[in-house]
């Protein structure tokens, strides 16, 4: 596998989990520290801070320390926006195949 591929399953990967993907919906409002985060989607710090440590491991966000907080944003929003739309719409045009085969049969 090409450097290019192994890049692009990674980010498919952290994209992979729901909750990866209410994380990043949440930070597209901005900038975020992990209490408010955990505040605002009701999850565990632990289970946030893995989130975001996936997230950030693949380069889709970023921190900035202040102080003893962290706060969390998003690395390419605009990217990420096309990519999340993209994967809505084929995820609705797979189901529609899939019914459509279905009732079919």
């Amino acid at each position: 596998m090409t450097m290019d591929r192994m890049r692009v399953a990674t980010v498919l990967h952290a994209l992979s989990d729901p909750g990866r993907i209410r994380l990043l919906t949440h930070l597209m409002e901005g900038e975020h520290r992990v209490r408010d985060l955990t505040d605002h989607l009701h999850l565990a710090q632990s289970t946030v801070s893995a989130h975001l440590a996936c997230l950030r491991d693949c380069g889709l966000v970023t921190s900035r320390p202040e102080g003893r907080a962290s706060w969390y944003s998003i690395v390419a929003p605009d990217e990420v926006t096309v990519l999340l739309d993209a994967a809505a719409a084929l995820a609705a045009r797979v189901d529609g195949d899939a019914e459509h085969h279905h009732g079919a049969a």
